[in-house]
C-alpha cells in the first residue's frame, strides 16, 4: 500500500501550499511531458483542486469532462463551467446527460440499484466522451490520502474505475498524499473560489439518495430547491462554516395540508444538519427555532409540491448521515 512520505510536512499555511504547488507542477510536467491528460471533473473539492493544479502545470494539455446527470445541487454545473472554462481557460467538455440518467432511474426505488445505475451510467458517458478524443495518455484522478488508507478504491464521479480495456491510461494523482484540509489549502492557493473549496461532503449519487425511493423529476426539483434555500439561510445566519454538513431530503410519501383554504396532498421536506470530524459518527446541530420557522416558511411557500418541513434530530448512530 502507498504510504505518505514521512518527511512530508502538513500543509497548513499558504506558504506550504504554494511550495506544494510548485513541487507538483514540476512532477506533473516530468510525468506527462507533451501528452494529453483526461479528467472527470465533478465540481467537488478534490477533482476541482486537481483540475486547477493541472491547468497551472500543463494548460491545454488537460481535457476536463463535466457530466451533468441532473443530480447536482442548484447552480453547481453552471459554476463548474464558469470557473474552469470561462475564468481559468480550461479545455472543458460539458455533457448534458440529465434525461439519459433520469430515464434509466425511472421507477427504481432500491437505493443500491440506484447507486449502481448512476455509477455505471457515469462511466458509460465518460467512456463515450473519452473515445472521441485523440492523444490521451493519462487519466487524472482526485484520489486523496484517506482513500488510500481506507482502501476505498476509486471514488464515484471524479475517480473513474471500470473503464473499458481500450481506455486504460496511466494515472496522474497529484493530491494522493493529502488530507482533505490540506487539499482545501491548496485549492485556495490556486485561486479557486471559497464556495468551491469549502463545498460540503456530497454523496457520489448526488441528490439521487436524497430523493428517497423512486426518483421523479418533480420531487427531485423539490429536493434541489429546498436544499438551495437551506444553504442560503445557513450562509446568511453564520452557520455555513459552523455546521459540517446540512441538506434536505424529500421522501416518497405525502400528507394532507391546507393552502389558500384548500386541502393539499404534498410531500414533506426533511432538514438534516450534522457535525462530524470523519463521518464515522455525527451529532446534531441545534438550530435556533426562529431560523427554523423562517426556513419552514420559505420552503413551504417557495417549493412546489411541499406542505411540511421536518427536522431530523437523530445522531449517527443509530442513524446514518444520509437517508439512503
Amino acid at each position: 500500500m502507498d504510504k505518505r512520505p514521512e518527511s512530508m510536512a502538513r500543509i497548513n499555511t499558504p506558504a506550504l501550499a504554494q511550495a506544494f504547488i510548485a513541487e507538483q507542477i514540476e512532477a506533473i510536467r516530468a510525468q506527462v511531458g507533451d501528452k494529453r491528460v483526461l479528467l472527470a471533473l465533478s465540481g467537488g473539492v478534490d477533482s476541482s483542486v486537481v483540475a486547477a493544479l493541472l491547468i497551472r502545470a500543463i494548460g491545454k494539455q488537460l481535457v476536463c469532462v463535466h457530466v451533468n446527470h441532473g443530480l447536482l445541487r442548484k447552480g453547481e454545473p453552471e459554476q463548474v463551467v464558469q470557473v474552469f472554462r470561462n475564468e481559468m481557460g480550461a479545455e472543458l467538455i460539458y455533457v448534458d446527460a440529465v434525461d439519459r440518467f433520469l430515464d434509466k432511474l425511472s421507477g427504481v426505488a432500491d437505493p443500491e440499484r440506484k447507486r449502481k445505475i448512476i455509477g455505471k451510467e457515469f462511466i458509460d458517458v465518460f467512456a463515450e466522451e473519452a473515445k472521441k478524443l485523440s492523444g490521451i495518455a493519462f487519466l487524472a484522478q482526485g484520489t486523496i490520502y484517506p482513500d488510500i488508507l481506507e482502501s476505498v478504491g476509486l471514488k464515484s464521479h471524479h475517480n473513474v474505475g471500470g473503464l473499458p480495456e481500450d481506455l486504460q491510461f496511466e494515472l496522474v494523482e497529484p493530491v494522493k498524499y493529502l488530507y482533505k484540509d490540506e487539499v482545501r489549502q491548496v485549492g485556495l492557493a490556486l485561486g479557486l473560489p471559497e464556495s468551491m473549496v469549502y463545498r460540503q461532503p456530497f454523496p457520489g449519487p448526488g441528490l439521487g439518495v436524497r430523493c428517497v425511493g423512486a426518483i421523479t423529476r418533480d420531487r427531485l426539483e423539490a429536493v434541489r430547491e429546498s436544499d438551495a434555500i437551506l444553504r442560503e439561510e445557513f450562509a446568511k445566519n453564520g452557520l455555513q462554516g459552523k455546521v459540517w454538513q446540512y441538506f434536505t431530503i424529500v421522501p416518497d410519501f405525502t400528507s394532507t395540508g391546507i393552502c389558500d383554504g384548500k386541502r393539499t396532498d404534498a410531500w414533506p421536506v426533511v432538514i438534516r444538519a450534522v457535525n462530524s470530524v470523519d463521518a464515522t459518527s455525527a451529532t446534531i446541530e441545534e438550530i435556533p427555532y426562529a431560523l427554523l420557522h423562517h426556513i419552514t416558511a420559505r420552503i413551504t411557500s417557495e417549493v412546489k409540491g411541499v406542505n411540511r418541513v421536518l427536522y431530523d434530530l437523530t445522531p449517527k448512530a443509530p442513524a446514518t448521515i444520509e437517508w439512503e
